[in-house]
């Protein structure tokens, strides 16, 4: 029997695999990107979308698959492993879940989301309940394609939605890091007062902003302040930045901090297990994120 069920994000399935065998958790088998695990679900951090409670369910039709999931509850998101076909006739005879691009600043849906696969032509896996708020963890956006000078800023939105919070006009946010200056482009751009810290110089319309001012140094070298949100997306090895954002936290400087947590080659789960033991964290692998994890802290 599967007590859990947990879904890789494209390409990184195998840090998923590696992360929750250090946790202990048997996998009894991948179905597609989905690891399928007869113990209790545990927080993976590499999990795009963790299943927290499959049940197998008998689907000899398209419409007794559908009925089974409309008894149980209204919302479902399809996960297609294959039998791609007989997968979207089921979706089409359940009730539309809206998955538009969303409009940012906003907070992440409430509704209950279940999730279901097929695992066989007339056997389904169905969880009426997982972690993510988005059909598969896929958060998508209506995307900015001339302000920001990368695409970098989709991952500071995606956390922001995720935490239910944003920085507000006039609350003040350092962003370390900041070259080319995607994140203090969203930071500025939502009314925030932002300090952008690299070495490197920041794209010039961005740097023009108001209610940005520039520090050319480098984002180890400054100290803890008071601040509203302490933002990060510099590359660096994983212990040294875990140092640079406990020394932070320790100071109780910040309110709130969303970190990008970068890795070079192996992944390093010591690192993530650090990161995750930190009081008020929340480490997870983002829709927008690659070989590298998002750190979101709230002070409490």
């Amino acid at each position: 029997m599967n007590r859990a069920a947990y879904l890789a994000a494209e390409d990184f399935s195998t840090p998923l695999a590696e992360e929750l065998a250090r946790r202990g958790v048997t996998v009894s088998g991948w179905h597609g990107r989905l690891a399928l695990s007869p113990d209790p679900p545990v927080a993976a951090a590499w999990a795009l979308d963790t299943w927290t409670a499959p049940q197998e369910i008998a689907a000899p039709s398209v419409k007794a698959g559908a009925n089974a999931l409309r008894a149980m509850q209204r919302n479902w998101s399809g996960y297609a492993a294959g039998w791609h076909r007989r997968t979207a006739l089921v979706e089409a005879a359940l009730p539309p879940v809206k998955s538009r691009p969303l409009e940012f600043p906003v907070a992440a849906p409430t509704a209950p989301l279940g999730a279901w696969t097929l695992l066989a032509p007339e056997v389904m896996l169905a969880s009426p309940s997982k972690t993510s708020p988005f059909p598969n963890g896929v958060c998508g956006f209506v995307e900015d394609r001339s302000g920001p000078p990368s695409r970098a800023y989709l991952k500071l939105w995606e956390a922001c939605v995720l935490l239910r919070r944003w920085p507000l006009p006039g609350e003040t946010c350092i962003d370390l890091g900041a070259a080319p200056g995607g994140w203090t482009w969203a930071l500025a751009m939502l009314g925030a007062r932002v300090m952008a810290v690299d070495k490197a110089p920041l794209d010039a319309a961005v740097a023009a902003m108001p209610g940005v001012t520039v520090r050319r140094e480098s984002a180890f070298a400054v100290a803890p302040e008071p601040v509203d949100w302490l933002c990060c997306d510099v590359v660096a090895y994983p212990a040294r930045l875990l140092a640079m954002v406990n020394r932070w936290v320790d100071a109780g400087a910040p309110r709130y901090i969303v970190c990008t947590v970068k890795f070079q080659g192996e992944t390093d789960h010591a690192a993530t297990e650090a990161f995750a033991a930190i009081d008020g964290a929340r480490v997870q692998h983002l829709f927008h994120n690659k070989h590298e994890l998002t750190f979101m802290w709230v002070r409490r």
